[in-house]
C-alpha cells in the first residue's frame, strides 16, 4: 500500500460520511474516532469523500484561524475542507434545517474568489490583485452526533472541515481595500433582529488574506493548485453560535453588503 492509498477502515469511514451526508443519519463518533490520527491520513479520507459526492471542487473553507478555536482542536495550525459548488450561494439565501442541514452553526467571515490560478510565490498585494472578495456567512455542519466544540481534529478534517454552505454577499475587488483594511473588518450578526455576536476579521490569522495565503500553500504541499473561478472562505470572525430557525443577517463595515441567511424547519 503507498502512502496515499487508504486503508480499509479509512475508505469505510468515507464511505460512512458520505451515507450521512446523503441521508441525514449522524454518525457516533465512538465508533470512528481512533480510525484517522495523522493530518495527511485525514486529508485523504476528505479526498476519497470529494470523489464519492461527485462533484467539482468550487473552493474551500479554513478552519481554525485563531488561537481560540486552535486551542478548542489541539490544533497548531489551521485545516481546510474542499467545498462542491452547490454548497457555495448567494445572500439572500434560503435553507431548511430538515432537508439541508444536521447539525449546523453560524460564522461570518470573508469570501475570496480567484480570478486566476494562485501560486505559492503570491505575497499578500498579489493575492489581492488576483482575487474578488465578498462578505459571507458560513454554515458549518457536521456528520457527526453531539460535535462542537469536542469532536476529534482528525475527523474534522475527514468530513471536510464540518462543510456545510457558504452564503456570500457582494463581491469586490480585494485590490480596491488597503491590506490594512482588511485586517479591520468588524461584523454584527443578528438573528431575528436581535444582535447576537460581534467580531473582527483581525481574529483570522491577523488578516484574512494571511489565510488564503495559508491555503494557497498547503494545498501546494499535496499536490493541488487553488484555481482560477474557485471561492475560499477564509475564517470566522467569531466564536460560532447554533443556528437555528429564523432570519440571521451579518452586517459589515468598509463597505461590505449584509449578508442574510433564512433558516426553515
Amino acid at each position: 500500500m503507498t502512502k496515499t492509498e487508504l486503508t480499509a477502515a479509512e475508505k469505510n469511514l468515507a464511505n460512512a460520511l458520505y451515507e450521512a451526508f446523503k441521508t441525514g443519519k449522524a454518525l457516533d463518533v465512538a465508533e470512528w474516532q481512533d480510525v484517522v490520527k495523522e493530518d495527511d491520513r485525514s486529508y485523504l479520507v476528505q479526498d476519497e469523500l470529494l470523489r464519492l459526492k461527485n462533484e467539482d471542487v468550487a473552493g474551500y473553507k479554513v478552519s481554525l484561524t485563531s488561537e481560540e478555536t486552535q486551542n478548542m482542536f489541539d490544533s497548531n495550525e489551521p485545516l481546510y475542507g474542499a467545498q462542491t459548488g452547490s454548497h457555495f450561494v448567494k445572500s439572500p439565501a434560503t435553507l431548511s434545517l430538515s432537508k439541508d442541514l444536521m447539525d449546523p452553526l453560524a460564522e461570518v467571515e470573508l469570501v475570496f474568489k480567484a480570478k486566476e490560478d494562485l501560486s505559492t510565490d503570491d505575497s499578500l498585494e498579489d493575492l489581492a490583485k488576483k482575487t474578488t472578495v465578498a462578505s459571507g456567512v458560513e454554515v458549518p455542519d457536521c456528520r457527526f452526533l453531539d460535535w462542537f466544540p469536542t469532536l476529534p481534529k482528525y475527523l474534522v478534517m475527514a468530513d471536510a472541515a464540518v462543510g456545510g454552505f457558504v452564503v456570500y454577499g457582494e463581491e469586490k475587488e480585494t485590490a480596491s481595500f488597503k491590506l490594512d483594511d482588511l485586517a479591520q473588518v468588524t461584523t454584527t450578526l443578528e438573528h431575528d433582529g436581535e444582535e447576537v455576536a460581534t467580531g473582527a476579521s483581525s481574529e483570522v490569522l491577523g488578516n484574512p488574506l494571511n489565510s488564503l495565503q495559508w491555503l494557497v500553500k498547503k494545498l501546494a504541499s499535496q499536490g493541488k493548485t487553488l484555481k482560477a473561478g474557485q471561492r475560499v472562505s477564509a475564517g470566522t470572525f467569531l466564536l460560532p453560535p447554533k443556528l437555528t430557525e429564523g432570519t440571521w443577517k451579518a452586517s459589515f463595515n468598509h463597505g461590505f453588503s449584509d449578508v442574510e441567511v433564512r433558516v426553515t424547519k
